[in-house]
């Protein structure tokens, strides 16, 4: 049996914003618990010159939500990136779960040979479709979600292997 690329891509983004979702749920839990500033956790950082727990959760919603737009050629529901509180990430991940539920896996036949192009500034890498999912998108959500997994753990949150695998 052959891997289709939405197999591949949107089933994996799914369960990975559903961890991150349950992630956040367990920090909310823990800053009340351990009676933090509200909001202490959604913006620390693993080093200073790295995005917030919150930049790391708009990322992995963007990383998922565009490999599937690149891949699809659908349109992308564009959210701003103004997440300060835990509602607004939960927010955030629940609207990016609805768009990738949207994408019917008929949209990626071919798509393995598509070409994409990702810009970030001045510098522009072109993909083949199945390279840029598997070589790209897929590492780059999961550095996002890993980080944010990391900074919860270095602030004392109280989350294993387990939690990061899910279910």
């Amino acid at each position: 049996m052959n891997l289709s690329m939405y197999r591949g891509s949107v089933p994996v983004f799914l369960r990975g914003l559903h961890i991150l979702d349950t992630l956040l749920d367990k920090a909310e839990a823990f800053e009340h618990e351990a009676g933090l500033t509200p909001g202490s956790l959604v913006a620390a950082r693993l080093a200073e010159d790295m995005l917030p727990l919150s930049g790391q959760v708009q990322r992995a919603s963007d990383a998922s939500k565009l490999a599937a737009v690149r891949l699809t050629g659908l349109e992308a529901p564009r959210f701003e990136d103004v997440e300060t509180t835990f509602a607004q990430l939960h927010e955030r991940i629940a609207k990016t779960i609805a768009f990738l539920q949207t994408v019917d896996a008929s949209a990626m036949d071919g798509a393995h040979e598509r070409e994409v192009i990702v810009r970030a500034g001045k510098t522009e890498k072109t993909f083949r479709g199945d390279d840029y999912l598997f070589a790209f998108a897929i590492p780059n959500f999961f550095f996002h979600v890993t980080t944010a997994y990391a900074i919860l753990r270095h602030k004392g949150v109280t989350i294993g292997k387990l939690d990061f695998l899910g279910g």
